[in-house]
């Protein structure tokens, strides 16, 4: 193999390695920096020992990610406020036609997911990332993971009730969560706030993440009226969404609100949909999360 083909190989699964990288660690640059290691350690390699390049370049883009995983939750017990992942710029809308592939993969990005996956060890996040959201046979995750068949079969089953005992299901539907963003966005501009609690369901939760690096609650607000009155003050301080200019885009399988400040990044506003109400409002602070989204604001 070439170095100009093995390079070719290597982007060809660039996106795969990229997914598998972010889903594990839940952050943008982490991630790339994974896929760099794993172009490093591809370039230097014995191509012609290598069978199927796909499996290959996963393997050690997941034995990579595991062992960041390991060094990053250690630093998570000292974060400031909720954590929630960096958001992901994502174009499932026009790169999956299949609506069903369309709604597994952005379930597999969200951030309800991801924020349970943060509760998993590393190996069922592993598991859990190749099984679910990219369909691997189980005999390929055990070689990847150097772990028996059966041993991975019970780490997978282990994940799978973690996650399901964790999280609520949400609708994936494109169409209405850009609806209700758009509603939720004009009532607070406008200082709605009856208008704002009937888009809200009486349980709604927000949670904000700054890393104590700019304004947002330390701990989940929950309730329609806290979390309504909570938005409603927000933007009638100076500088609040008054100021700002918006810009929709899609992140982490979904639409979700860009906020900018002089044509800067400054918060996003993810919401999670079910039943035709708001479930929970994310909202992204953190000035570290937000410096993969500098170009789409340009956009």
């Amino acid at each position: 193999m070439t170095t100009d083909t093995a390079t070719e190989v290597f982007e060809e699964h660039r996106p795969v390695l990229t997914g598998v990288a972010y889903r594990m660690l839940g952050r943008v640059a982490d991630a790339e920096d994974m896929v760099q290691e794993a172009w490093l350690r591809w370039s230097g390699a014995d191509h012609a020992e290598v069978r199927e390049p796909r499996a290959y370049l996963v393997r050690i883009t997941t034995r990579l990610a595991i062992d960041r995983l390991r060094q990053i939750q250690s630093r998570n017990e000292a974060y400031v406020g909720p954590w929630l992942p960096e958001p992901y710029v994502t174009d499932f809308a026009d790169t999956v036609p299949d609506a069903a592939e369309r709604a597994v993969l952005a379930d597999s990005v969200s951030l309800a997911v991801l924020v349970v996956l943060e509760s998993l060890s590393p190996l069922e996040r592993a598991v859990f990332v190749l099984r679910e959201a990219f369909g691997f046979p189980y005999a390929d995750i055990a070689t990847t993971l150097d772990r028996s068949e059966p041993a991975v079969r019970q780490l997978a089953g282990r994940a799978r009730k973690h996650v399901d005992e964790r999280r609520t299901r949400y609708e994936v539907d494109p169409a209405l969560q850009r609806e209700l963003t758009e509603r939720f966005l004009a009532a607070a501009t406008e200082g709605d706030l009856e208008g704002l609690l009937s888009l809200l369901a009486p349980d709604v939760r927000l949670v904000g993440d700054s890393g104590g690096r700019a304004k947002a609650p330390l701990r989940a607000i929950e309730s329609a009226d806290k979390v309504g009155r909570f938005v409603i003050g927000v933007s009638r301080q100076g500088g609040g969404l008054q100021d700002a200019t918006f810009r929709f885009v899609e992140l982490n399988g979904g639409p979700a609100l860009l906020v900018l400040s002089a044509g800067k990044p400054d918060t996003v506003f993810q919401l999670d949909v079910a039943d035709g109400r708001i479930q929970c409002v994310y909202i992204v602070r953190n000035p570290d999360k937000l410096l993969s989204l500098a170009d789409v604001g340009k956009a």
